[in-house]
């Protein structure tokens, strides 16, 4: 249907297939996953406020480790997951945060593939911003992958082409032991909408409101938007409408007082989780923890494609 995206075919079990998330936030990667049917068993972080709000949603265990310990590789391999998921922190390759590999939150993407290579499951999921893929980190573990014996398939996509009403660009590697390289770009780009979702598509007029305000990275960009276009990548930052912002050419109405930024609970419902989920905390962890999750629908919708690719091999 026009606008939205086409949810992969399910695995008809998809609940045999056992998962890890790892770096798992609030949990944005791990809502997707459980919504298309997949059996979380465990997950890690070790950040304690996004820890104590995913432990409030989810009934599995989530450990504060950390990942590149000796206990928490014995227990991630003891586990004995079919899937490991995970977005390793992307501070040092967006375009908001340093732009520099050689920053240390860098080397988190070798203890993913390290964990990886060590517990070797049936499939992998690494999710990060786009501009990993002009990193020679990116490279060199992909050479690891494939010593290992994974097909791999790297694709860019865009949230709002995936059931999200935000303008989000995510790079997924994903890897199949045993599978041929792009063994998943086809049921992954060829699913998409024809059209970004927009926040009305999504939410209709449950917000109240027609137009909001988003703080641009400079002047010379536009602050107010419509509900009915995408929303702008929500970032892990909020902060009220600027004294100094006097309009921008392209704004669809001119500022006024009536006009405000968005609410944590309305970015988590832009990010798409349900409006069931519980976030507490400081408005500062909650901005940060929102901003930097998986949106769940973008994280369904991949899922969606593991679980028909799976469903395919039987």
């Amino acid at each position: 249907m026009l606008g939205q995206a086409i949810t992969p075919m399910k695995n008809k079990n998809p609940t045999s297939l056992r998962v890890i998330d790892l770096f798992c936030g609030c949990g944005g990667l791990s809502q997707g996953f459980q919504n298309a049917g997949f059996n979380i068993v465990a997950s890690f972080d070790c950040w304690k406020p996004a820890i104590e709000v995913y432990k409030r949603n989810f009934k599995h265990p989530i450990y504060d480790l950390d990942l590149a310990s000796l206990k928490a590789r014995k227990l991630i391999k003891g586990l004995r997951a079919k899937v490991i998921i995970g977005g390793p922190p992307c501070q040092d390759f967006s375009s908001a945060g340093h732009r520099d590999e050689r920053h240390g939150r860098a080397s988190l993407t070798h203890t993913f593939c390290d964990i990886i290579t060590d517990c070797m499951p049936s499939y992998f999921l690494m999710e990060n911003v786009p501009r990993i893929q002009k990193s020679s980190i990116l490279g060199e573990v992909k050479k690891r992958f494939k010593k290992a014996g994974y097909g791999l398939t790297g694709v860019t996509l865009d949230a709002s082409r995936c059931g999200v009403p935000q303008q989000r660009l995510r790079f997924f590697l994903l890897g199949c032991i045993g599978a041929s390289d792009g063994f998943l770009e086809s049921v992954l780009i060829n699913g998409q909408s024809n059209r970004q979702m927009t926040v009305y598509d999504y939410l209709g007029n449950t917000l109240g409101f027609e137009y909001y305000f988003r703080v641009p990275r400079s002047y010379q960009r536009r602050g107010v938007f419509s509900i009915h276009e995408p929303a702008m990548t929500v970032r892990g930052v909020d902060r009220p409408v600027p004294s100094g912002y006097k309009g921008h050419p392209t704004d669809p109405v001119p500022i006024n007082k009536s006009i405000r930024t968005l609410t944590y609970k309305e970015r988590s419902l832009i990010q798409t989780f349900p409006n069931k989920f519980r976030f507490e905390g400081t408005k500062t962890d909650l901005n940060q923890m929102i901003g930097n999750a998986v949106p769940v629908k973008l994280a369904q919708y991949v899922a969606g494609a593991i679980a028909q690719y799976e469903h395919g091999k039987r």
